[in-house]
């Protein structure tokens, strides 16, 4: 990742999506002066993630290219996301 200081351009081309770049900037805009600071520090932080993730999903991908197994600890949460699914269809929902 870049050193560069977070602009607003900076921060709508790494959110990567157009739709969600228009929302930032939108918010940004709208921004009374007394909350802009923080407005664009929670955008700044969604952008600096989702760069960290883009290139997590990279170094997966890499070793998934090259038969190995992805690093890290992996928790299979299959029957903890059924469960809460099953909830949520049993309170009317989806």
């Amino acid at each position: 990742m870049s050193d560069a200081p977070w602009t607003i351009e900076r921060i709508s081309d790494a959110l990567g999506d157009p739709d969600l770049a228009q929302r930032f900037l939108g918010e940004i805009n709208r921004a009374p002066a007394h909350e802009l600071l923080s407005t664009f520090a929670r955008w700044e932080r969604i952008a600096k993630n989702t760069l960290a993730t883009v290139q997590r999903a990279r170094e997966l991908v890499e070793h998934d290219a090259r038969g190995e197994e992805s690093p890290g600890e992996w928790v299979d949460a299959t029957d903890r996301i059924r469960r809460e699914a099953e909830q949520i269809r049993g309170r009317g929902a989806a």
